[in-house]
């Protein structure tokens, strides 16, 4: 497993198709995850640290847990097969469940729990893309957009079904 950061929510045109992109935190890899619209949001949300008026479905199972007194440890990208990923919450008990990707990433965000890629997910849909400068693109949001927008260029030339994950996590 490699732990892996958030880098954030676009949509891929001209089709509209959210995705959130993952990076690999000690490489140049990016994972993209084709997701729902409401998944989007709610990762999109969380990302910027927004409060809807009213509690989202993942705010709620965040909740949820920590009135049982569980800790969501982490989230594991567990396995890609026929194009669709797997992840796993784990919690501070243990226990595991299977979740889509997107639902687990948006509960991670909430939760401030990290995340991690199983390095056969990544050897088989991440796209490596080295920075041009990384004094310029780690650890701030200038960094990151300019890694997005290259990964946008990279878009330009292909579609989701050349990552294996066409359909929304």
């Amino acid at each position: 497993m490699r732990a892996s950061d958030v880098v954030g929510v676009r949509v891929e045109m001209p089709s509209n198709q959210p995705f959130v992109l993952l990076r690999d935190a000690e490489t140049d890899r990016f994972l993209p995850i084709w997701i729902g619209a409401v998944e989007a949001t709610a990762i999109a949300f969380a990302q910027k640290g927004a409060q809807p008026e009213r509690p989202l479905t993942h705010d709620l199972l965040r909740d949820v847990l920590t009135s049982l007194g569980r800790r969501l440890d982490r989230v594991d990208i567990v396995d890609l097969r026929d194009g669709i990923f797997f992840a796993e919450p784990v919690f501070d008990n243990g226990v595991t469940v299977s979740a889509r990707p997107s639902d687990a990433i948006a509960l991670a965000r909430r939760a401030g729990s990290p995340l991690f890629a199983a390095d056969h997910v990544l050897d088989e849909a991440a796209i490596e893309m080295p920075a041009e400068d990384e004094d310029e693109v780690e650890g701030d949001e200038e960094g990151a957009e300019a890694e997005v927008e290259a990964f946008r260029e990279f878009l330009d030339h292909v579609t989701p079904e050349d990552f294996e994950g066409g359909s929304p996590q």
